[in-house]
């Protein structure tokens, strides 16, 4: 389909060079005008599904090679500030202005991007809202962007450490929790810990380090979950991001510390290659 739509609508459409979801919530766009077009007054991108329209702005400027090119980040999502736009697929096209005429052009998408390298890597998640957003395109060659609703996930927002202990702030995305609580979970073990409203969506736990001291002179591994009386439980963990090395870049330091009526332990609180949230407990070599 592409191989015969496309020599048809490419001198009557912009092409985009570059086309990509970065933060998460921002659609960035690149794309050149057909040849013949007039430098434009301005230029929006328009954003259609059904009857439903939005528009962003967009910028116009003549390139090296006298070309007319487009560029604009289009910030996706009413949470955000952004185009309040619901689930489903939503076509991209330009439209261009010239005094009081104004005309409309598809935006071609001939190759998907192609992830670049660094430490960093594009991101199709909201870290705000968890809703994914992706940039395909039609049968025809017409760009778009898909958005779906967020998976039901716990994301951990801060990992607070003291000699006094250690406790979880963390933010249930996708779906709706009642009455939660946290278990902290190693091999054949199990701990139940309340989780505390701190807002919508938002909780806090404590971290029952009176009850996790190694059995052994081995480190012993602890998981975080999250449970309800209806529904699966989910892991705590931190995956909403755009590091590639995300063990190094959030490594949390360890701590010594001594639960009141325990022997002292070493806490190290770190992320699973997973992204889960995991703590690590050891024994003190002078514990014995």
């Amino acid at each position: 389909m592409l191989h015969l739509f496309v020599p048809m609508k490419r001198k009557r459409s912009a092409q985009l060079r570059y086309a990509a979801v970065l933060d998460g919530q921002t659609v960035n766009l690149h794309a050149v005008l057909p040849p013949g077009v007039p430098m434009p007054e301005r230029a929006t991108v328009m954003l259609r599904r059904g009857r439903r329209r939005h528009h962003a702005q967009a910028h116009v400027y003549r390139g090296p090679v006298d070309e007319v090119l487009v560029d604009a980040a289009v910030l996706m999502g009413a949470e955000v500030g952004g185009i309040p736009i619901g689930t489903g697929k939503w076509k991209l096209r330009l439209r261009i202005h010239a005094g009081r005429r104004s005309r409309s052009v598809a935006l071609l998408l001939l190759e998907p991007p192609v992830p670049y390298e660094g430490p960093t890597k594009p991101m199709t998640t909201s870290r705000i809202t968890g809703v994914r957003y992706r940039v395909g395109r039609t049968v025809t060659g017409t760009a778009r962007i898909v958005s779906s609703d967020p998976v039901p996930a716990v994301e951990v927002s801060k990992v607070h450490m003291s000699h006094a202990g250690v406790t979880v702030d963390f933010r249930v995305l996708g779906t709706e929790v009642e009455h939660p609580w946290t278990e902290f979970v190693a091999a054949g073990r199990q701990v139940r810990q309340p989780a505390q409203p701190l807002g919508p969506g938002l909780f806090r736990t404590e971290v029952p380090l009176d009850r996790m001291g190694p059995r052994s002179s081995r480190p012993e591994h602890w998981d975080v979950v999250l449970c309800q009386e209806a529904g699966s439980p989910l892991r705590l963990g931190r995956r909403l991001h755009d590091v590639r090395n995300p063990r190094r870049v959030f490594a949390m330091r360890s701590m010594a510390m001594t639960p009141v009526g325990r022997t002292p332990l070493i806490v190290q609180p770190r992320y699973t290659p997973a992204g889960n949230l995991r703590v690590t407990c050891t024994r003190m070599p002078e514990a014995g």
